[in-house]
């Protein structure tokens, strides 16, 4: 699509804003250096398809350049599942670390507590289009009321579903959670080339509504103190309900057990399956594959019939590294890379919900693709316990091994949860 003329209009007059009104950043990083000129490194996510995002980020780096004489950016395109591996790394060696990455918004607390990343309170607070980001948002880039990042994009997901292949065997789009199942299951008896819905033993983000559904949470506690919640009935019965999905009546072990989000999305795009979980920022990739103009988007539903599950709030940043020698050049960067001109587009190429919520208003007014997904932010949405537990957790593959040990018959639910809920706690303690 093309930006609507009055989401160009917007864009185009908050971009002046957002250079204008740029303040001067004092000297604080930890390399003591605040060099005006030279090259900037940046750290970047791959996407299932990456140009598009590069495109836009291209031409941000363009305008960066010509405002700042005798300075370059190089970007490199990171893997996701080796995010953590990489960044911790260049926490623990400067010299070669970048000086702006972008970041899940679950590993906030955990870099921060790494020593990783700079506050950057005050000029995220005397940033103009800052009073315009969506609380939760703001939320996702502030530990112990500074904030450390600016929010990139929101991101949430729900229910791609092959619209002919639907229509051919007289099917609805599944109400509950229960019908999905079943449904599933009919689609791939009447047509075994196809998964009935494509889910991964490593798609964490895609199994976590199945457990908020049923009632079960990741853990309880606050203000850093938490306890894993995963051995619960409520949670376990989310469990089964997810691992059931994995069999030769719908998505076969052998094949779906070492799945991610990437490739459940993929597999939809290239039309290997009637049915996968996807978020807004799978669009692009989507619209780009062969199921082209034969799909739709319903929300995920929940237990009750009508009911929404509950989705994870997700979305990624940008932040600066405490580490970098040209603090204020890095801080006008990740201002630029998550401007409202910035997301507009990001919008326009990936389908990446705005964090700004006078932009997500319009884009969501003009695009029918994105209200399934705003539906599913307006149900109510889940968090990760906002603890620097979470990266340990999260890179070690706490819950992934826990969906692989259940669907590759290694460990019956119960006995995964309860070894999946004590890495859980003995993260959470180390934490403190």
């Amino acid at each position: 699509m093309k930006l609507a003329p009055r989401l160009a209009v917007l864009l185009a007059a908050v971009a002046v804003t957002a250079t204008a009104c740029a303040p001067q950043t004092s000297d604080n990083s930890s390399s003591g250096k605040d060099e005006k000129s030279g090259t900037l490194r940046v750290w970047l996510f791959q996407e299932v398809d990456t140009k598009p995002k590069q495109k836009v980020v291209d031409a941000v780096l363009a305008d960066f350049e010509k405002a700042h004489e005798g300075t370059e950016v190089d970007v490199e395109y990171i893997p996701v599942e080796t995010r953590a591996q990489r960044i911790k790394a260049a926490f623990n060696d400067p010299d070669s670390a970048p000086d702006v990455i972008e970041y899940g918004n679950t590993d906030t607390a955990g870099y921060v507590k790494d020593g990783g990343l700079a506050d950057v309170t005050e000029e995220f607070d005397a940033w103009d289009e800052a009073k315009d980001t969506d609380p939760t948002a703001r939320q996702s880039v502030t530990v112990d009321g500074k904030v450390y990042g600016a929010p990139y994009f929101v991101g949430v997901r729900a229910l791609y579903y092959r619209t002919d292949v639907f229509d051919e065997l007289g099917l609805e789009a599944p109400r509950s959670l229960e019908e999905l199942a079943s449904t599933a299951k009919q689609v791939r008896a009447a047509k075994p080339d196809l998964y009935g819905i494509a889910v991964g033993g490593a798609y964490t983000y895609g199994a976590m509504p199945f457990l908020w559904a049923h009632g079960g949470e990741l853990a309880t506690g606050k203000g850093g103190s938490y306890a894993s919640a995963l051995d619960s009935a409520a949670a376990r019965k989310g469990v089964e309900a997810y691992t059931s999905l994995f069999g030769d009546d719908n998505c076969p072990a052998a094949k779906c057990a070492g799945m991610g989000g990437n490739d459940t999305v993929t597999a939809f795009a290239s039309g290997k399956a009637a049915m996968a979980i996807g978020g807004d920022f799978s669009h692009q990739a989507v619209e780009a594959g062969k199921v082209k103009g034969k799909y739709a988007v319903v929300p995920l539903p929940g237990v009750e019939p009508g009911s929404i599950a509950p989705a994870f709030a997700g979305g990624n940043n940008i932040g600066v590294l405490k580490s970098t020698s040209h603090r204020t050049l890095a801080v006008d960067l990740m201002k630029r890379l998550a401007s409202k001109q910035a997301q507009g587009e990001l919008f326009d190429a990936m389908g990446f919900l705005p964090t700004y919520t006078d932009v997500r208003q319009q884009v969501a007014a003009e695009e029918p693709f994105v209200k399934p997904f705003v539906d599913t932010l307006a149900a109510g949405t889940k968090f990760v316990p906002a603890s620097a537990a979470w990266a340990t957790i999260d890179s070690s593959l706490v819950l992934p091994t826990m969906f692989q040990e259940v669907v590759s018959g290694k460990k019956d639910v119960s006995a995964a949860v309860r070894d999946a809920a004590e890495k859980m706690d003995a993260a959470f303690g180390s934490a403190g």
